[in-house]
């Protein structure tokens, strides 16, 4: 595909779009995939590109015939990604090559100004969608660092890591329907708590408030049911990432969560990044995970390197801060099982994978105290609070307090960054009795 466009020549020249290289999350080495509606005009939802500060739109790309290959057809021209997601490697790879093209210093687009007016939008002019219709999300728990902090919080800290985690990438099923895109408040909600022990319940709302730095992976073309996706091909049905906040009530999954595992403490949202970065942009600055020890079943054995060096970063502004501040800065490359064994192992029981499903990491933290990906390690379950600069101290969140995610990948004089993912928390309702 890369003969046939050129696109290692195009890539060379750049595009006509400005931006400054060094800052710039969406140059044209990553072309992360979104969906938008614009403010004025035609609102239908559209498949965009982002390039610079500007929305390539796929939908009028397609009226406007500027697709070459007969493999792309009506597919970027939809509400949403999952039939690009269903159509595999191959048609994602022409895609990128045709945009690629398009926004080249030397395309036909970049010298007509009529055109470019169709087909381009600036990302200030448009409301951020859900890229994907999500049928399904699972929640894993692939840090080691951040297994171990909660093991030895709760349990013993010399077994902090129960039998099976070196053995299998863990995980349980989240609530796909409280997924939500970047900007969507988030409200406090309301579970039964325990007050202490040999206490009986109490209702009301959440106390304990927290984040969780994640990624998210979105499946591309899945599989048959009772037919396994193998580690080889792993990586083909991954069509691409996103950044994660899984908000969790602490409170409330404390007391609910033996025996089956979080619920009401994790189902009440997950905030995602609304650009999706194709595995075709990460994938070259892909390098080795931290050595398995043991080593995993042959299943989940690869042959090649299967980490995201992307930096990750998550800040909380509040009433009286003059701007954001750092809560931690933490790295993909510290997750102990790549999203490949994940996906892998999921589908080992002959479970069937759908486009657009979605699989969150776990909590991504690093060897240090300002790596840990939560408030619970954080704050070291509330006994070492964090101070912010207004004054105040932080355990848990606060209603009003917003939280931001950013990520990106360092490349040769470019970055693959994912934008942010943010979150606003409201006040829980004042009465759901």
């Amino acid at each position: 595909i890369n003969a046939e466009y050129g696109t290692d020549r195009l890539l060379a020249s750049m595009s006509f779009i400005s931006y400054d290289a060094d800052t710039c999350h969406f140059p044209i080495q990553n072309l992360p995939y979104g969906v938008f509606v614009r403010r004025e005009g035609d609102q239908t939802p559209s498949i965009g590109i982002a390039i610079g500060d500007q929305i390539l739109d796929l939908r009028a790309c397609t009226e406007a015939k500027l697709f070459k290959s007969e493999l792309i057809g009506d597919k970027a021209a939809q509400p949403t990604l999952n039939a690009l997601m269903a159509a595999g490697r191959k048609v994602w790879q022409t895609v990128r090559a045709e945009v690629t093209a398009l926004l080249a210093t030397d395309s036909s687009l970049a010298s007509d100004e009529a055109l470019r007016a169709k087909v381009l939008v600036a990302q200030s002019a448009v409301d951020m969608k859900l890229p994907a219709q999500i049928g399904d999300y699972t929640d894993f728990y692939a840090s080691r660092e951040h297994a171990t902090n909660v093991g030895t919080m709760f349990r013993d800290p010399a077994n902090a890591l129960l039998p099976n985690w070196l053995h299998i990438p863990v995980g349980y099923h989240g609530r796909a329907s409280s997924v939500v895109v970047s900007g969507t408040p988030v409200v406090r909600p309301h579970g039964q708590q325990t007050p202490g022990p040999d206490k009986p319940p109490v209702f009301g709302p959440s106390k304990l408030l927290d984040f969780e730095l994640e990624m998210g992976a979105f499946v591309g073309p899945g599989n048959a049911l009772g037919e396994p996706i193998k580690i080889a091909d792993a990586r083909d049905q991954v069509f691409g990432l996103v950044l994660l906040n899984d908000w969790s009530a602490r409170d409330i999954q404390k007391w609910e969560y033996v025996p089956l595992g979080p619920f009401l403490g994790k189902n009440f949202a997950s905030t995602i990044s609304a650009w999706v970065v194709p595995i075709d942009a990460l994938e070259p600055l892909m390098i080795q995970g931290p050595a398995q020890d043991p080593t995993p079943l042959p299943y989940l054995q690869s042959k090649r390197p299967g980490a995201f060096d992307v930096q990750l970063e998550a800040t909380v502004n509040c009433e009286g801060l003059s701007e954001p501040f750092t809560l931690c800065k933490s790295n993909v490359k510290y997750m102990y099982w790549s999203i490949e064994q994940q996906l892998t192992h999921h589908s080992v029981s002959g479970c069937n994978m759908r486009p657009g499903d979605l699989l969150g990491t776990g909590t991504i933290s690093g060897p240090t105290p300002d790596s840990y990906g939560s408030m619970l390690e954080i704050a070291w379950k509330g006994t070492k609070p964090l101070k912010l600069p207004n004054g105040e101290e932080r355990k848990f969140f606060k209603d009003g307090d917003e939280v931001v995610l950013t990520g990106f990948c360092q490349g040769d004089g470019f970055k693959i960054g994912f934008g942010e993912c943010r979150g606003t928390i409201l006040p829980a309702k004042e009465s759901v009795v």
